[in-house]
């Protein structure tokens, strides 16, 4: 379930052939099947990352917000919040993610996390997000929480908002490059227990 996991920097994550924001990629992968892109900040939408992960078949799954901004030949999906989708063999939902008390991410941008279905495992991308009431209640096998501060939950806010749904696994994201030390990672570790996996080295 975890091994076929990379994490690069903030919400740059790699499941096998299926990537999600890449950024700060560490070399020329070009395996993409999938690129789901959450919205549309430079972290999350870089045409320089990109370029090494995709390949001529690789499709793009986009917040239909960012359809104006699209200019890659590949094949794309816009979605919408709060939706559920079948594309090929893979199922996913799309789920809002905002910030609360802070403009950087406004609920009107209509812009995603994901919620994935990948052989028989239930991945759960938050984004950069606040603790919203959007989340109560999901039920996943790995949830990759933002944890950095500024831009998305602190360390502190995102361990109260596990509370609010089912999780058997969480992998931290969102810190140890532009905001929040790479010490956040272990700190949430020591407060969650076995609970949480360390993909950011």
């Amino acid at each position: 379930m975890l091994e076929n996991i990379k994490v690069f920097k903030q919400n740059s994550i790699k499941i096998g052939n299926i990537y999600i924001d890449p950024f700060g990629v560490d070399k020329n992968y070009n395996d993409a099947k999938y690129v789901f892109i959450t919205h549309d900040h430079y972290d999350h939408f870089s045409k320089e990352d990109i370029a090494k992960v995709i390949n001529s078949n690789t499709i793009f799954i986009l917040p239909m917000t960012m359809k104006d901004i699209y200019d890659y030949d590949n094949e794309a999906l816009f979605v919408s919040p709060e939706q559920s989708y079948m594309l090929d063999n893979i199922k996913f939902k799309t789920v809002r993610m905002y910030n609360i008390n802070k403009q950087f991410h406004q609920k009107n941008k209509d812009w995603c996390g994901y919620i994935i279905y990948l052989n028989d495992i239930c991945y759960y991308i938050m984004g950069d997000t606040d603790d919203i009431d959007e989340i109560k209640g999901i039920n996943c096998d790995v949830v990759f929480i933002p944890i950095g501060g500024t831009f998305t939950m602190t360390k502190d806010e995102a361990i109260k908002c596990l509370d609010k749904f089912n999780y058997q696994y969480a992998i931290p994201v969102h810190y140890g490059s532009i905001v929040g030390d790479k010490k956040l990672g272990i700190d949430f570790k020591t407060a969650i227990g076995d609970k949480c996996i360390l993909k950011i080295k």
